[in-house]
C-alpha cells in the first residue's frame, strides 16, 4: 500500500500532493519549491533591469548624461577649476566636469540614482510642451519616485502621494519638494565625503588631508662640477 501511495501520490488524501511525490524521489528534489520561488525573484529582477535600460534611453541631461558609466573622471580637468569646486555644492554643479566626477563618486556609494534624479528634474523644468511634459513626468515617477521603482530615491511617503496625486496632470513644479531634499542629502552628506575622496583629491592633485606635496631632499653624497665631493642636497 505504502508503494502505491509513493508511486501515485493522488491516492494519499491525507497528505498534500506535492509533499509526497518529492518525498518519493528523495530529498535533492524538496529543494524545487525553493528554486521555482528563488526563480521567480530572479525573474523580476531581471523584468526590473529590462524596464529601467528601456526606460534610461530617454533620459539625459543637456551637458551631462545621469547614466553615462565612465571608469575614471574626466582627464582635462584643471587642478584649479577642480579646486573651485571646493566653494559649494552650488559650485560643483555649475560644472558638467564636476557634476560627472561627483557622478562617478555617487556610483562608487552606489547613490548614484540621487544625482541622477536631481538632473531629470532640471531637464523637466525646462519642457514647455504638455505633451511631453507628461511623458517627462511619467518616466522619472516611474524610474525614481514609486516603491520598487529601478532607481528608487529616498524620499518620505507624504511626498510620493502628492506627486502620485498629480500624475495625471503634472506642473512644472511637482517634482519640487521631493528634488530638494535629494539636494540636500546629497550637499550635506554626500559632498563632503566626496571633497574627501581619491576622486576628486585625483583631480586636485593632492594625496590627501596633511599629506606632504614634495618629496624631501636627498642628502646623498653629490659630485660638482670639478669632480668633487660635496654634501649638497640634491632637489627633486
Amino acid at each position: 500500500m505504502e508503494a502505491l501511495l509513493f508511486l501515485f501520490p493522488q491516492f494519499n488524501y491525507m497528505a498534500p500532493k506535492e509533499e509526497a511525490y518529492f518525498k518519493m524521489f528523495g530529498p535533492q528534489h524538496s529543494q524545487a519549491p525553493k528554486m521555482k520561488d528563488d526563480f521567480s525573484r530572479q525573474k523580476d529582477k531581471e523584468r526590473k533591469s529590462r524596464l529601467s535600460l528601456f526606460l534610461t534611453k530617454s533620459g539625459s541631461h543637456e551637458n551631462v548624461s545621469p547614466h553615462k558609466k565612465t571608469n575614471t573622471p574626466p582627464s582635462n580637468i584643471s587642478p584649479e577649476a577642480a579646486l573651485q569646486w571646493s566653494d559649494s555644492f552650488e559650485e560643483l554643479l555649475k560644472h558638467s566636469d564636476g557634476v560627472e566626477s561627483f557622478s562617478q563618486f555617487l556610483r562608487t556609494e552606489f547613490s548614484e540614482e540621487n544625482i541622477e534624479f536631481w538632473l531629470a528634474c532640471e531637464e523637466y523644468k525646462t519642457i514647455d510642451s504638455e505633451t511631453k511634459l507628461l511623458s517627462k513626468a511619467k518616466y522619472i515617477y516611474t524610474v525614481y519616485i514609486e516603491s520598487e521603482a529601478p532607481k528608487e530615491v529616498n524620499i518620505d511617503y507624504n511626498t510620493k502621494m502628492a506627486i502620485q496625486k498629480v500624475l495625471a496632470k503634472p506642473t512644472m513644479s511637482c517634482f519640487e519638494a521631493a528634488q530638494i531634499k535629494i539636494y540636500s542629502l546629497m550637499k550635506k552628506d554626500s559632498f563632503p565625503r566626496f571633497l574627501n575622496s581619491d576622486i576628486y583629491l585625483g583631480l586636485t592633485r593632492k594625496k590627501g588631508p596633511g599629506a606632504n606635496m614634495f618629496r624631501r631632499r636627498s642628502r646623498s653624497c653629490v659630485f660638482n662640477d670639478r669632480g668633487e665631493a660635496t654634501n649638497e642636497p640634491l632637489a627633486w
